[in-house]
């Protein structure tokens, strides 16, 4: 008999709600963390209707909801002009909370639920299949350890390293690109989103919970490695004129996109991060993965301890889901591009037609996911 009912690899946002809906569902969980301390680096921050759900059934959605701010809606703009003004429907809210806090409100909520689930410093160096188990050889604070369980899960990221284990693939998609990023201090932040699609590339502003602002810029030419550099190009290409504190540093990223050419084998999953890459650009990749998690629960809560759970279907829905994903962070992407004037004009004209009153509810639904 394996030691565990699921050991999941990786306590990232997508991991930990995973296990807390499985603790829930009364299976003997373990999730091994190769960090010891709690990675602080802000990145998703926009949380979406299904990934709200799939909080709610993980029960931190509450806690979520307070803390968190909610978008009203948001504004595309090009060369100084507002093209398309969006509201987002009460029952598809935009909530915004950086990575790390809603990542702590799960962890707390799993450790509530099961003490001594969360094992902090186990890294995960590999895995060997049999009939009734997966044995995993983990590097633990107390040295070499091999655990097992009836079902292992992979939720460590996109550049997690036990992908190739599995033979899975990692097949690139369409949409890639390089940007800058910065959070500033602003008195006023507000509760608008607003996109500047402009002919040297695109301009994000996101207000954040407790008086701050989110910009990203995309790279067009050159690096944005300084502030400087970050603040000068948002004032040339928008107006805006940016405040930013001494000492502070962009951080640069690139958006790709790649998605698994398999999610499962056997009795190990792919899960997250480490089955599809999604471009930030569009905020869906984080919410994804929690969708791919309840999905995932629910299938492995019907069936272990007593059998193996068939994942065709999941599998099957995991991959239209990441599809459709993709199309559309690749298609936001294409529309913040560094353009010449004749093509800005064409999709300035596109932007028009998609806010407005025939298509806006539409697109609103687009941009949160609807029918993911």
């Amino acid at each position: 008999m394996p030691d565990h009912d699921v050991l999941i690899v990786g306590a990232g946002p997508v991991g930990l709600l995973l296990a807390c809906v499985l603790v829930q569902e009364g299976l003997h969980v373990v999730v091994c963390e190769r960090r010891v301390e709690a990675d602080t680096r802000t990145r998703a921050i926009g949380i979406h209707r299904p990934g709200l759900d799939a909080l709610d059934a993980a029960g931190v959605g509450a806690a979520v909801r307070a803390e968190a701010l909610r978008l009203e809606g948001g504004e595309v703009r090009s060369r100084r002009r507002t093209l398309a003004t969006l509201t987002f429907a009460p029952d598809r809210p935009v909530l915004i909370l950086p990575q790390p806090r809603t990542a702590a409100l799960l962890r707390d909520r799993l450790q509530a639920l099961s003490a001594d689930s969360l094992r902090l410093g186990y890294a995960v160096r590999g895995f060997r299949q049999t009939a009734d188990a997966v044995h995993v050889a983990a590097e633990t604070p107390d040295g070499p350890r091999e655990l097992s369980a009836a079902v292992v899960v992979v939720a460590d990221g996109v550049r997690g390293r036990l992908r190739p284990d599995l033979d899975a693939g990692w097949r690139r998609r369409p949409g890639r690109a390089s940007y800058a990023m910065l959070d500033v201090v602003d008195a006023a932040p507000g509760e608008q989103a607003v996109l500047h699609c402009e002919p040297d590339g695109l301009v994000e502003s996101f207000p954040l919970p407790g008086g701050h602002r989110r910009w990203v810029v995309r790279e067009a030419g050159g690096g944005l490695r300084t502030a400087d550099a970050f603040r000068a190009a948002i004032e040339k290409r928008t107006g805006i004129s940016v405040a930013v504190g001494p000492g502070v540093v962009p951080t640069s990223f690139v958006a790709e996109q790649h998605r698994a050419t398999r999610f499962h084998r056997g009795r190990v999953v792919l899960l997250g991060d480490a089955a599809h890459e999604i471009s930030p650009i569009g905020g869906q990749g984080m919410n994804l993965g929690w969708m791919d998690a309840a999905r995932l629960a629910a299938e492995l809560a019907r069936a272990l301890p007593e059998r193996m759970p068939d994942l065709t279907g999941f599998e099957r829905r995991v991959r239209r889901s990441a599809a459709r994903a993709q199309r559309r962070s690749g298609f936001y992407m294409s529309m913040g591009a560094p353009a010449a004037i004749p093509v800005v004009r064409g999709r300035e004209l596109l932007m028009r037609g998609l806010g407005a009153p025939p298509l806006r509810g539409w697109t609103a639904g687009l941009l949160t996911m609807r029918g993911l």
